[in-house]
């Protein structure tokens, strides 16, 4: 066997592989592999080993399985999340137009992303049950974050929302949604996607108003 071929104790080539990985190697290399046309849950575990550049036993130093791989990624697609909710908080605070200020976060944040936020916009109805939990997770966190804010700044108003958790998951299902269908058109159509979000998400605003003095709905 040549020295470029040696096996190492645990079994792992020598050349062309590295010596130690880490979790974040490995989701960066889940990262690359996926696509427009390629889900996390389509991904082998070979695949991920081979493009981290590590044997395919070593993969399970880090992760129990694919599985548990893909979790990680959404939960650390949640960063993502947590960054749009602090741009829209801040842009509340100097706009008057605070939905507005949201969508056009959330866009920035879309386009500006490292596939993070694609994960959870792309894939949160394919994969395994942990995984669509984990994306589930994270859905609501960001549809709690958005319930306060929406409290806040309609009492700032003196307004009261009716069933505002539900206002809130509303309008969160509605960007994500529409999210997912931006990112396959080009960067141009964000102005009207902005502006369609920011309309919509005033009309569930508006009609959750309305339905206050309307109590047996």
């Amino acid at each position: 066997m040549s020295p470029r071929t040696e096996l190492h104790a645990d079994g792992e080539h020598a050349a062309g592989r590295k010596a130690t990985i880490s979790r974040e190697d490995l989701l960066a290399a889940a990262l690359k592999l996926i696509g427009p046309h390629r889900s996390v849950s389509t991904l082998s575990l070979r695949e991920v080993a081979r493009e981290a550049g590590i044997a395919p036993n070593s993969f399970y130093r880090q992760f129990r399985d694919m599985d548990e791989l893909a979790v990680a990624l959404i939960d650390l697609a949640g960063h993502s999340l947590q960054k749009i909710i602090e741009a829209a908080r801040q842009r509340a605070a100097t706009d008057r137009s605070a939905v507005r200020g949201a969508v056009e976060a959330f866009m920035e944040q879309l386009r500006a992303d490292d596939k993070l936020l694609h994960v959870l916009l792309r894939e949160g109805t394919v994969g395994s049950d942990a995984f669509k939990q984990a994306v589930e997770r994270q859905l609501r966190f960001f549809e709690e974050e958005l319930r306060v804010s929406l409290i806040q700044i309609n009492a700032a108003q003196g307004i009261v929302l009716r069933e505002p958790a539900l206002v809130a998951k509303a309008i969160t299902r509605l960007v994500f949604a529409m999210g997912a269908t931006a990112m396959d058109l080009p960067r141009e159509r964000d102005p009207e996607l902005i502006r369609e979000l920011t309309l919509m998400s005033r009309m569930i605003i508006a009609g959750s108003r309305t339905l206050v003095a309307e109590p047996g709905l």
